[in-house]
């Protein structure tokens, strides 16, 4: 076996054009799905920066901002934004009872 230098590997996670995580629908990954529950959420906005995929849109701005509808386009369902939530507002469901 003849070992490979530095020189002969591929760089790994180059990335070579800005934004294009967009193009990377990476939802169809999930095994479980975040269910956000509207009426006991309090906009503490604790869910938004700890996303991983920066997939729990907003609107508006400063004291006015609320959360909106998780965009399960790019959910990988890693259960973070449950995890953080002070209210337990948001919970898992395994992604197979919405899929048939």
């Amino acid at each position: 076996m003849t070992l490979k230098s530095n020189k002969d590997i591929p760089i790994g996670g180059l990335i070579d054009e800005a934004g294009s995580s967009k193009k990377f629908k990476t939802g169809d990954w999930r095994s479980f799905r975040p269910i956000w529950d509207k009426e006991k959420c309090i906009q503490c906005m604790m869910c938004l920066p700890l996303c991983p995929e920066d997939c729990i849109p907003s609107e508006g701005s400063g004291k006015d901002i609320k959360r909106k509808e998780t965009d399960l386009e790019y959910c990988k369902g890693c259960g973070i934004c449950m995890n953080v939530c002070p209210v337990k507002c948001i919970k898992m469901e395994e992604e197979s009872k919405f899929t048939k």
